[in-house]
């Protein structure tokens, strides 16, 4: 196979001309789907509702449900296919329709926030107030397989898929939730995040709809092209630069909470000190650590700051707070503290006594064993004297030395059987001086 046939070849795979449907059936379609009474009204009113439950609740599941019967992906994709074909009268529709369905969405959820028990910003209503960069790119290449599956012939599942995905509805019952608190910062960053999606949904839609080579059917001068290219353009950048600092802030709000969490596992133990408790602030660049041990000096706190420098945390603030305290302790228990080395004290003596008796008793014992040994050889050691004393000189250290008597019956013991005996004695008490005494 050519280098040309494998071209052709993967060109064959990403063409998407062979399984567009008809552009009139295209045009219907989202020509359909912009109007919001019947059924599509009845479909918004209800997923305005759910989601509001689910955000409420803080049900993964239930949001999830909202955005897939959400409808309002159809007047997005209407606004950028009458973009793309210069469709003015399209737009316009789409736009009334979709600001329609805005309000109608932002009343309802701040009415069901108004009016429920339950006004805790749980983790599912946080997650739609701070949209970044990352937003965008979801946006757009969940708006880009929304647009292609709905101009080619094999529908599939697509759409629920790019509905979850871009997540239209939350945002906006977020945006009420911030209105039916006074909580501004929550309305403006849902609020933000659901134009994020919009925009970029419709800017896919215009990308597909031109590379598809929709057909226009109104006329258009090059001059009213150049004015709606320039409001795209500054669209984009009015929504796409905001997202970017956002985007940068939750990168560093990340390192951040990495090097935190590798600077307090380095200093959870540090001179008998265990680290009780941390607490990691990215947005203040602070970090708050409660030990319990003994009283922290300065000079100790200035170290465990100073340890910061090697995780990158240059400019952050490190409190200090003290759990439990073994001082305090020892102050109002320090007559049980001297109880405690009394005590102790006269352990050690027990202690000591009960060894001097043992190697007492050990002595006592090991005479008689030495006596059975030796006798087995030399029959005629009638009786065994054993001791073990110091021996002391005026240019060396003291001496252990065992001393032992043996009185013998009968017939002498040579001398070399002599020195047998006190090699074999050596070795058997593991001493380098014995002194061995003979008695007739």
């Amino acid at each position: 196979m050519t280098k040309f046939q494998l071209i052709r070849k993967i060109l064959g795979y990403i063409n998407l001309e062979s399984e567009i449907d008809d552009y009139e059936t295209i045009h219907e379609s989202v020509e359909r789907d912009l109007v919001f009474r019947g059924t599509n009204l009845w479909i918004l009113i209800f997923a305005i509702i759910v989601a509001s439950v689910g955000l409420n609740m803080n049900s993964t599941a239930v949001v999830i449900g909202a955005m897939l019967i959400s409808p309002l992906m159809g007047p997005i994709n209407g606004m950028g296919y009458g973009i793309a074909t210069y469709n003015f009268s399209l737009f316009r529709k789409a736009a009334k329709n979709f600001t329609f369905a805005v309000i109608a969405s932002l009343v309802a959820s701040t009415a069901y926030f108004a009016i429920s028990p339950i006004s805790t910003a749980h983790s599912e209503l946080l997650a739609r107030t701070n949209p970044t960069i990352y937003d965008v790119l979801i946006a757009f290449f969940g708006g880009l397989a929304g647009i292609v599956a709905i101009s080619s012939k094999q529908k599939g599942n697509v759409i629920p898929g790019v509905a979850i995905a871009t997540a239209l509805m939350p945002p906006l019952c977020t945006a009420g939730y911030g209105l039916a608190t006074a909580q501004l910062n929550y309305f403006l960053g849902a609020f933000y995040l659901f134009t994020i999606n919009t925009v970029f949904i419709g800017i896919s839609s215009i990308v597909v709809s031109q590379i598809l080579k929709f057909p226009i059917t109104t006329l258009v001068d090059d001059e009213q092209k150049k004015r709606v290219n320039r409001w795209i353009s500054f669209t984009i950048a009015l929504v796409l630069i905001p997202s970017l600092y956002f985007g940068y802030l939750l990168v560093q709000k990340e390192k951040f909470m990495e090097n935190a969490a590798k600077y307090v596992h380095n200093v959870s133990v540090y001179e008998g000190n265990l680290l009780l408790k941390n607490a990691i602030d990215p947005r203040k660049k602070s970090i708050i650590l409660a030990y319990g041990g003994t009283t922290l000096g300065e000079e100790q706190k200035a170290a465990i700051r100073a340890k910061a420098l090697d995780f990158s945390l240059s400019d952050v603030q490190i409190e200090f707070q003290q759990g439990i305290s073994f001082d305090v302790f020892a102050k109002q228990n320090s007559e049980v503290g001297n109880l405690k080395v009394e005590i102790s004290r006269l352990n050690q003596a027990l202690q000591e006594k009960d060894r001097a008796l043992a190697r007492q008793q050990e002595q006592e014992t090991r005479g008689k064993q030495i006596l059975n040994e030796v006798r087995i050889l030399y029959p005629q050691i009638a009786t065994c004297a054993y001791t073990e004393t110091l021996v002391y000189a005026d240019t060396s250290a003291a001496v252990k030395t065992a001393i032992t008597v043996f009185k013998t019956s009968g017939k002498d013991i040579a001398a070399a059987d002599k020195s047998k005996i006190e090699q074999w004695l050596k070795t058997r008490l593991r001493l380098e001086r014995v002194v061995v005494l003979y008695e007739n």
